[in-house]
């Protein structure tokens, strides 16, 4: 028997309230104290270009680089507030986005969505589609 230990993957604490209780959710990190989701810091180690990381590009929750038209797909269902309310299910798809500049709520994206109409999204909740 050895006295080596298993390793774990100690998940990073919360940015907005420092909760150590975040845990995974597809592609992003949930604190359940204060419900705020953010991509895993490395999230976009995989692209073609590592030295790209903090060029101010917009990118989706997995890391691929967003641009204007592009069509995308929740990676979470996203709850609607205001007027009507509702929810757009995980996998909706969006086409023919467009990127807007973070008034500092975090919603990067704006989007026409069939049903909802014309809302803006985080660029977090979405992954480009092919």
């Amino acid at each position: 028997m050895t006295d080596e230990t298993p390793e774990t993957t100690q998940l990073p604490p919360c940015p907005e309230c420092a909760s150590e209780y975040a845990y995974e959710m597809g592609a992003l990190l949930v604190c359940p104290m204060c419900a705020h989701e953010w991509a895993p810091a490395g999230a976009g180690e995989d692209s073609e270009d590592p030295s790209d990381e903090g060029d101010g590009r917009i990118r989706d929750a997995v890391g691929n680089v967003l641009a204007n038209g592009d069509t995308v797909a929740l990676v979470k269902s996203v709850k609607i507030s205001g007027g009507g309310g509702g929810t757009i299910k995980v996998g909706t798809k969006v086409r023919g986005i467009r990127l807007t500049e973070d008034t500092g709520n975090g919603h990067d994206i704006d989007a026409r969505i069939p049903d909802f109409g014309r809302l803006q999204l985080k660029s977090s909740v979405v992954k480009k589609v092919s």
